[in-house]
């Protein structure tokens, strides 16, 4: 099979001949208990911390994907050294990391961004802590993505940003030439395209000489709870944070002090999952979900219900039962759950509106357009609107799922293969960026059964 290039019904698709997978069609309820690797916001937030500390820090429990490993490789060419050892359960080795010396001339060195938000915002800031030039690259679809704003909040703080040629860039590559220290200050950014703005602001605030307060200006900043998330992680490493002002955050300038810490797993990856139970009108228990927690996937317990699901927490399971048909709502705000929830409306009984995600079209790929183009090519019935999607109730029919190089997608054409015989999904490796044994834990979740106490678990996390 080769891609396609289409205007109008998604986004640029590459021509090169990705391989299909054929995902599996239940023939039964699903009954099956899961366990997902860890949270790849968490780990990298916590990575980031780990090169600006007051000493050596321990992540237990990490995720192991490509996003991670392009963070770790991004935080040793700038100095820091990450040393994979032995874990204390069944989610892989733990980290051990010595942060950077911004104080320490460093060569010139690059960094491979891949498709990681995280990555490709989180350490141009982090950078410009390094006494030397770095340069920044990724996949061509990261060369697409808005990427702006860092580099004209670095430039504000007198760090200097440019392209090989002079130029000032607004998006990958660019090289930062750090001196080893950014005075920081009042600092005015509009954040409106993307969270990540923000927190990567925010994480390397302390370690400017002034601290930082960060203004936003424009429209509203999605994906709140992830900058919720960046503040919380701060405050636990003894990083002061004001944030009683909207659209104002303080850091005070102070050490960012070493930490031992565990990672949750990851709520959003468990989203598929528990849609499995929605799909097949099953079972579907996730064990170790927090009571407390700062990742936007604890707002599966809310969305699941108004589909029609039973969800209980209880003993630290989240078990979800699926009902006799998915329903239909209105969402706001679904962020990088959209996706998931999307694949389950195009299965309801009644129309949908997902509203609040329009910057989802700077995400891995145009996420509305390439919703709205696999929903329909598989027959389905979804437009896009200015800030999200509608979908309405068709029958579905057999088809290929374009995965667009974007993990979620690919994931959003498993759940629909699960109720639509005959779905495929085209390069299914690309959810090795959060979820790297993603294929075999689908498929290992469905051969479960009534009374089986065998957890799904992935390979990579063993």
């Amino acid at each position: 099979m080769t891609g396609t290039t289409a205007s109008s019904t998604g986004p640029t698709h590459s021509v090169e001949t990705l391989p299909l997978w054929a995902a599996p069609y239940a023939t039964k309820p699903v009954d099956a208990t899961v366990t997902v690797p860890g949270s790849k916001s968490l780990t990298n937030r916590f990575l980031v911390l780990a090169a600006l500390a007051d000493g050596p820090s321990r992540l237990r429990a990490p995720l192991h994907s490509r996003d991670s490993v392009l963070m770790i490789q991004a935080l040793r060419q700038l100095g820091a050294t990450v040393t994979e050892v032995p874990g204390d359960g069944d989610y892989g080795p733990d980290l051990e990391i010595t942060p950077m010396d911004p104080s320490a001339s460093g060569a010139a060195t690059s960094i491979d961004c891949g498709l990681a938000g995280t990555v490709m915002r989180f350490v141009p800031p982090l950078a410009a802590l390094r006494n030397g030039p770095t340069m920044f690259d990724g996949d061509p679809h990261a060369r697409k993505r808005p990427m702006g704003t860092i580099i004209e909040a670095l430039l504000a703080l007198g760090v200097p940003v440019a392209t090989e040629g002079g130029r000032t860039p607004s998006a990958l590559p660019f090289s930062v030439d750090g001196t080893g220290e950014v005075r920081g200050g009042h600092l005015v950014i509009d954040a409106s395209a993307s969270s990540q703005f923000v927190s990567a602001l925010l994480l390397v605030g302390a370690r400017f000489t002034e601290g930082l307060h960060l203004e936003h200006v424009g429209k509203p900043v999605p994906s709140l709870d992830h900058i919720n998330m960046t503040v919380a992680v701060l405050r636990g490493v003894g990083v002061k944070v004001d944030d009683s002002v909207p659209n104002h955050w303080r850091v005070a300038p102070g050490p960012i002090h070493a930490f031992d810490q565990r990672i949750e797993q990851d709520l959003s990856n468990a989203g598929p999952f528990l849609a499995a139970a929605l799909a097949t009108h099953g079972t579907v228990r996730i064990p170790n979900w927090p009571t407390e927690t700062t990742q936007v996937g604890d707002l599966w317990r809310t969305i699941l219900v108004e589909m029609g699901a039973t969800v209980t927490l209880e003993n630290g399971t989240l078990t979800v039962k699926g009902g006799p048909e998915i329903k239909g709502a209105n969402f706001d705000e679904t962020s990088e759950l959209a996706p998931t929830v999307a694949a389950l409306c195009a299965l309801a009984t009644g129309p949908s509106r997902l509203t609040g995600i329009a910057h989802l079209r700077g995400h891995e790929t145009d996420r509305l357009a390439a919703l709205a183009a696999e929903i329909n090519r598989l027959g389905g019935d979804a437009e896009e609107t200015a800030d999200g999607l509608i979908i309405r109730p068709a029958t579905l029919h057999p088809g290929v799922v374009h995965s667009y190089a974007d993990h979620r997608m690919a994931t959003a054409g498993a759940i629909l293969g699960l109720a639509v015989q005959g779905v495929q999904v085209e390069d299914i490796a690309t959810t090795s960026k959060t979820m790297p044994e993603f294929p075999q834990m689908w498929e290992a979740m469905l051969q479960q059964g009534t009374g089986d106490d065998e957890t799904v678990t992935s390979e990579a996390s063993n």
